[in-house]
């Protein structure tokens, strides 16, 4: 009878063993993820880390995989650890933590992207295109108006990572902002998506507004006569301008899929992001009227040089006219035949100079009579 018993207490204790054992397993694991992640302080990538709860940041700077640690444990806690042009061995440990497929990693980490959202597993990859107007004292063929780059966020249910890549699109004010609004930020990590759109929708809109000083300058000077504005100034604006709306254009199918009833969007952010999405809409248009805009002046600007350079051809046709008399006179004189008009007098060639004046004269008066000079 005492077999079963020991044969029972040795199954429980090799129970309890094991469980012992992945509790211990796990405290080493999570002894090791700090030190395979730097903390903020010690890495250049990484431009700020913060534990969020119920709205609220928590004190100290901890590495991501402390306060993703945190944020797990913690109801309504979740990480926003923020990279600027990270490495590929960095990122894939931080991927690897968080659950991020190899290829979502590749996408990530690619600098010319176009807007768009993508579903993957419990992963949400948001990737925007950020832009800045490049200050410029004029408007040359060579001038660089609209700087663009990328940010992709990585949403997830305790975490968001943002990857940023060009001098374009800093999110530091967004963090300062947004924890001043703790209601808000208590709505999860989606309010940081909704956060970063809003600041890029926001930078759109100024750089759409100082696009507009340089074609107003453009079209104040397309049709003057004398230092108009070069067709080749027109072609960079339009180069500059279709860089832009690469970053525009493309992020409205993204954010109507996002605001859709069909979405994962949580119900108190729908309004938030049908808000943006509406201004985006404003700026798309502004761009659009802009390129149309831009098209006239062009072609305004290429008629206007054709005119110029019909001028320019009847008046080098008014001089070869002009020229042309004295140059057919003093041609037959020159033939040296023995009878011609009043070779030997004594005023013929005073007579044939003044034959030659007069109808110069004439001719002039002529051509601009008709305007031809």
């Amino acid at each position: 009878m005492s077999t079963p018993v020991v044969s029972a207490g040795g199954r429980v204790g090799r129970r309890v063993g094991r469980l012992i054992g992945r509790m211990l397993l796990g405290v080493q694991q999570s002894e090791r993820l700090p030190q395979l992640l730097p903390r903020p302080e010690e890495d250049a990538a990484v431009m700020d880390c913060a534990l969020y709860v119920r709205g609220s940041r928590q004190p100290g700077r901890p590495s991501f995989a402390e306060a993703y640690g945190s944020a797990r444990r913690r109801r309504g806690g979740f990480v926003w650890l923020g990279l600027f042009e990270p490495s590929w061995s960095q990122f894939t440990t931080i991927a690897e933590l968080v659950g991020v497929d190899e290829a979502t990693v590749d996408k990530t980490l690619a600098m010319d992207r176009r807007p768009a959202v993508e579903r993957r597993g419990d992963v949400t990859a948001l990737t925007l295109r950020t832009a800045r107007y490049v200050e410029h004292a004029e408007l040359t063929e060579t001038s660089e108006v609209v700087d663009t780059g990328a940010v992709t966020l990585l949403i997830g249910r305790h975490f968001v990572v943002s990857v940023r890549h060009g001098g374009a699109g800093a999110l530091a004010d967004v963090r300062e902002q947004l924890q001043q609004r703790p209601a808000l930020l208590a709505l999860g990590p989606w309010s940081v998506g909704y956060a970063v759109i809003e600041r890029m929708v926001e930078v759109y809109h100024d750089v759409a507004t100082r696009v507009e000083q340089d074609v107003e300058k453009l079209e104040e000077t397309a049709f003057l006569r004398q230092g108009g504005c070069d067709v080749q100034q027109i072609y960079q604006l339009k180069r500059e301008l279709v860089e832009f709306k690469r970053a525009v254009l493309p992020l409205q199918p993204p954010l109507r899929a996002m605001i859709a009833p069909t979405s994962d969007l949580p119900p108190g952010l729908r309004q938030y992001f049908e808000d943006v999405h509406g201004r985006l809409n404003q700026v798309v248009e502004r761009v659009a009227s802009y390129n149309e805009l831009l098209d006239s002046i062009l072609q305004a600007r290429l008629a206007q040089v054709g005119l110029d350079q019909n001028n320019d051809m009847r008046k080098i046709a008014a001089w070869a006219a002009i020229a042309a008399v004295p140059t057919a006179i003093a041609g037959i004189y020159g033939m040296n035949f023995d009878h011609m008009p009043e070779l030997h007098w004594q005023f013929g060639y005073g007579l044939v100079v003044g034959v030659m004046a007069t109808a110069m004269v004439v001719l002039h008066r002529l051509f601009r009579k008709s305007g031809w000079l």
